[in-house]
């Protein structure tokens, strides 16, 4: 790992991370870090070596005209920022990049063994995926974490989930046993509109991450770009019966499927969410 410069003293930082490929739904995940990035202006504090982690054949390096004639590579790697916010009780790490096509464990630990360093003693990984889910209702949120005591905290429903794991698992999995508070939250993007991007999920997501660790995030044009999501999905099954006919179906399994939103949690969660931004 490359490290820029001394390290930053942060308070409390939690850290929050996502990596482009499997784990990454319509890019929804690593557009939650990369919007925090831009509006937090993130410092960029280190940057793993991609030669250890990436085939360049699966992750290609980009090649960059910086001026006439004169070009440079740009290599697929994952890189770690800081970000200081004084009207937080949190600091922030953010970690972005691509995920790994080799050595899983070894990267997990130098991303973990920085996290440390720096103070860390919360990991929260964001994933998204395409699912059999309905445009026209919110985006579900699905969190996991490190054991059920945690998950209890955060309201978190069991899982039976056994099968194929990402990097998001593996990292999350690392964290637990090197005894960090680990959690991953996931998004679901309804498969036939899949097209990235997705900023309804990401903004879903976002939210989440604001009330987990209990902090403000400037939204900039993200509701409006959401809006904007939600309507080129509605002209795709006004214009395809099919597809009409098929949101119906899971509008009612999902409906059928679920108790109703508008309990006295949810409505008071809603409620703190508007009184954060409404000053911002």
């Amino acid at each position: 790992m490359e490290v820029f410069g001394p390290l930053p003293t942060l308070r409390d930082p939690v850290l929050i991370a996502a990596f482009e490929g499997w784990n990454d739904g319509a890019g929804s995940a690593t557009a939650v870090v990369s919007h925090l990035a831009r509006e937090w202006r993130a410092r960029t504090v280190a940057e793993l070596d991609p030669e250890a982690y990436y085939d360049f054949q699966v992750n290609r390096p980009i090649i960059r005209i910086e001026s006439q004639g004169v070009r440079s590579i740009s290599w697929p790697t994952t890189r770690i920022s800081a970000v200081e916010l004084p009207d937080s009780s949190h600091d922030m790490l953010l970690v972005q990049g691509i995920e790994p096509s080799m050595r899983w464990r070894t990267f997990s630990s130098e991303i973990l063994g920085l996290a440390a360093e720096l103070g860390c003693e919360t990991i929260i990984a964001l994933g998204a995926l395409l699912a059999a889910t309905p445009h026209t209702r919110p985006v579900p949120i699905t969190g996991f974490a490190s054991d059920p005591d945690l998950a209890e905290e955060y309201g978190f429903d069991p899982t039976a989930y056994e099968g194929p794991t990402g990097i998001v698992g593996v990292l999350q999995n690392a964290a637990q046993r090197a005894g960090f508070h680990a959690l991953s939250l996931w998004a679901a993007v309804p498969y036939y509109a899949a097209e990235p991007p997705c900023p309804k999920a990401t903004l879903a997501l976002l939210s989440t991450v604001e009330d987990l660790v209990d902090i403000t995030v400037p939204l900039g044009d993200l509701e409006e770009k959401a809006r904007a999501w939600q309507r080129g999905a509605e002209d795709l099954a006004a214009e395809d019966d099919e597809v009409a006919e098929y949101v119906r179906q899971l509008e009612e399994a999902q409906d059928a499927a679920e108790l109703p939103e508008a309990s006295g949690e949810s409505i008071a969660r809603e409620f703190q969410r508007y009184l954060r931004h409404r000053d911002t």
